[in-house]
């Protein structure tokens, strides 16, 4: 059953107003882990929240940075229906996260900013930080987060202390660490789709006070349960069937060793392993109608695909890190040397449907199938950083940075997977040559510093770092068709880009008493260049764009009025310029640009509750208005055999070409950024109810409301979300020592189904995940 948000609305707005929900994100973050997610306290004040927003263990409450962490036992809750990073989701203010690449390849938003790119190679202004190691291929970003201890996201740009320039923001997970004691946590649940997720973590000592270790382990599941509805003829040898397309496996571990060999040596060794298998995003063609943007018509179980395979997608991963440590008197030099490796492939129909389904002039239209093949990513990093020990009134760290990483990518086109012998002029006959070969290198290195002083009440802070960041992409193998090759010749088939620039942030926190602090930021970011290479597949030069820069401003404090209530806020506004963009050409193909740049505005609030020990209510909130400014830049619309099908809002600016391959151009000036919602509501309450024998009977309920989503450089009346609503909920009991805990949940409870992503030329929808609901069991020992 499918429930109109305008049901719910009325009762959800209520319910916030009167401060009865929660942004289950902080509710319960702890700067340690708990195994089942924690029950109340036996005390109604609110704990204290300890972040590494600054490289160093401080209370959140002040922290001159907008950071927001969730813990570890709330993330499991969020992915207790086998989903992945893209449970986050809406669960922090100013944060999105969507893929139309299926698992392997999440996309991020802070503030509005992101990157719509779906070529293997794009770059990302916010930068995933795991352990204190950069992520930076998109494909390393899906690595799973599991026997997580806490995740902090920093909002805003962040330069000076970690790993790679961002201009948007930093998504960091800290992992349960090695420990000399015996410890140990599980968590399993088991729902709908046959749904399995396990997360579990154990560890202790090997030699007493000198070595310790930690196992780690990660499985999802889910079966297929999609169906191909398409019976007819291939030129590939797809076949349909029922429940071909949906599920998912996806295998994890890590190990990790501590040595501490004297009290002020230590060395943290850590590696991990990933095996995933699944399928790759699935389009529905002709969801959406001309004039609407109502996908509901359309069932998200059943698909019409006639080529692809029925979207497979596979990737290995495999990764280490060692971090070593050693305490000086009056400081520590840390040294940080990670690997990472990752190889795999994902196919997919892209125009999302059958062609015979949607005919033209009485011919079957729109074939297209893809895949892009990661044959091998080796990625170095290496970092050194000294920073001051003790808690005095000046704080500093300085160190380097360089990163290198290579990969040998292959994108494969249509022909390539047809089995009907090659004829040069049939395009439904196999070209063993239709793909193409590249390779790509980035290499930068940095230096960087910052410094805190601290006056009274007051907290002077301030940041830099200068980065040199060099990008190279090569066409090893051309696509051809016969002896024909189909890249211009005049285009260059080896480029190089370099980006030089300081960032920089100075803050300022103001402790009006232990209650209250105000603090503001003034930061600025860098991205380096980008170059887009995957357009060679269909005979198109590289498209690349240059180095952006961000200059951010905000404002807000943090307060705990009473020990039960917490309540944050932020206010912040940014230039982008020269800011990265990407449109589509004809073929459907990713085309990078520069725009002049891009303004934002918004504010982002949290707030915690606690009236009695057994009942805990929060909420977050966030509001965004952005606009392109740009009189030049330009974005084509939807448009297939020379009809623009879709309806744009946006005047044509011009066309190019005529008849069926006319393509239409309209300015993006003043358009909102795409993928960054103009608010976002987060609210979760949890209850529990004291049993006679000291256990706990428990209701956790949450919600997520987002505001009007743009998915596209262009305004259409089709291809936005506007209302997208989730519910979430669980109830259960947890034992008197509340170290077990046994439940039944529901993701996606009333079974919504929002519209997440478009494919345009097709008119082809993307769904959020379906209702889950199931029984999990979660405990510890220590």
């Amino acid at each position: 059953m499918i429930v109109s948000i305008n049901r719910i609305r009325p009762a959800l707005l209520a319910g916030v107003a009167i401060g009865l929900a929660v942004s289950a994100v902080s509710a319960q973050a702890q700067s340690t882990d708990n195994a089942a997610p924690a029950a109340a306290s036996d005390s109604a004040g609110l704990g204290d929240i300890v972040v590494t927003a600054e490289r160093r263990s401080e209370n959140m409450q002040r922290v001159p940075v907008s950071v927001a962490a969730v813990g570890g036992a709330d993330l499991r809750n969020f992915q207790a229906a086998g989903e992945d990073i893209l449970a986050l989701s809406g669960r922090v203010p100013s944060l999105y996260v969507e893929t139309t690449t299926g698992r392997i390849f999440p996309r991020f938003y802070i503030r509005g900013l992101g990157n719509v790119d779906f070529y293997l190679g794009a770059s990302q202004p916010v930068s995933i930080i795991q352990d204190d190691v950069v992520l930076e291929h998109v494909v390393l970003k899906s690595n799973p987060v599991y026997d997580v201890a806490q995740v902090e996201v920093l909002r805003g740009p962040q330069g000076s202390l970690f790993g790679r320039n961002t201009t948007a923001g930093i998504i960091k997970f800290d992992t349960n660490k090695p420990t000399m004691d015996w410890e140990g946590r599980g968590s399993a649940s088991w729902g709908s789709y046959n749904t399995v997720s396990a997360d579990v973590g154990l560890g202790g000592p090997i030699v007493a006070d000198k070595l310790a270790f930690r196992v780690s382990g990660l499985w999802q599941h889910r079966d297929n349960w999609v169906s191909n509805s398409y019976t007819g003829p291939s030129f590939d040898g797809t076949r349909g069937g029922k429940d071909v397309m949906g599920g998912f496996n996806d295998r994890n571990a890590r190990l990790q060793l501590l040595f501490t060999p004297t009290d002020n040596f230590s060395i943290d060794l850590s590696g991990h392993v990933r095996d995933y298998d699944g399928t790759s995003t699935l389009f529905h063609r002709g969801a959406l109608t001309k004039g609407s943007n109502n996908a509901q018509s359309t069932p998200r179980d059943v698909v019409s695909y006639d080529e692809a395979d029925n979207n497979v997608q596979a990737y290995n991963t495999q990764g280490a890190s060692l971090r070593a440590a050693w305490n000086f008197s009056g400081a520590t030099l840390t040294s940080i040397t990670a690997y990472e490796h990752s190889s795999g492939y994902s196919r997919g129909d892209t125009d999302g449907g059958a062609a015979v389904n949607f005919p033209y002039l009485g011919n079957p239209n729109g074939y297209g199938e893809s895949e892009g093949y990661l044959r091998g990513l080796d990625q170095w990093t290496q970092e050194l950083r000294l920073a001051s020990n003790g808690d005095g009134a000046f704080k500093w760290q300085f160190g380097g940075f360089y990163f290198d990483s290579r990969d040998i990518t292959d994108f494969y086109q249509r022909r390539y997977f047809l089995t009907a012998p090659f004829v040069a002029s049939n395009p439904n006959t196999n070209n063993p040559d239709n793909w193409v070969r590249l390779h790509d290198v980035n290499t930068s290195w940095a230096v960087f510093g910052q410094a805190s002083y601290t006056i009274g009440k007051l907290t002077l802070t301030g940041g830099a770092r200068y980065t040199e960041d060099r990008k190279r992409t090569t066409l090893l193998k051309p696509a051809m068709t016969g002896a024909t090759v189909n890249f211009p010749a005049s285009a260059p088939s080896d480029v190089r880009l370099v980006g030089k620039e300081p960032s920089w942030d100075v803050s300022a926190l103001y402790e009006v008493n232990p209650d209250l602090n105000l603090y503001a930021r003034v930061a600025r970011g860098f991205r380096g260049p980008t170059i887009q290479g995957r357009s060679a597949v269909f005979g198109a030069p590289f498209t690349m764009a240059d180095s952006e820069t961000i200059m951010s401003y905000e404002a807000g404090f943090k307060s705990q009025p009473a020990s039960n209530l917490r309540f944050n806020a932020t206010a912040f506004t940014y230039t982008v310029k020269n800011i990265q963009l990407n449109g589509n050409d004809s073929n459907g193909n990713g085309v990078l640009f520069n725009a002049d740049h891009a303004n934002a505005y918004g504010i982002e609030a949290e707030a915690e509750w606690r009236p009695i020990r057994n009942i805990t209510f929060t909420l977050g909130a966030s509001a965004l208005h952005s606009e392109i400014k740009d009189r030049n830049a330009y974005a084509q619309v939807c448009s297939l055999n020379g009809v623009m099908v879709c309806t744009v809002l946006n005047p044509i600016a011009f066309t190019k070409g005529s008849g069926t391959s006319e393509s239409y151009f309209v300015s993006v000036n003043g358009n909102p950024l795409p993928n960054a919602p103009t608010f976002n509501v987060d609210a979760a309450v949890r209850y529990d109810i004291p049993l006679g024998n000291g256990g706990a009977f428990f209701v956790n309920s949450d919600v997520n409301v987002q505001g009007y989503t743009n998915f596209v450089l262009y305004r259409t009346k089709e291809f936005y979300a506007d209302g997208n609503l989730e519910l979430g909920l669980k109830v259960g009991y947890t034992t008197p020592d509340k170290k077990y805990e046994i439940a039944a949940f529901a993701r996606n409870l009333t079974n919504e189904q929002n519209l997440k992503g478009v494919i345009e030329n097709y008119m082809a929808a993307v769904y959020n995940e379906p209702r889950v609901i199931g029984v999990s069991v979660s405990g510890k020992f220590n």
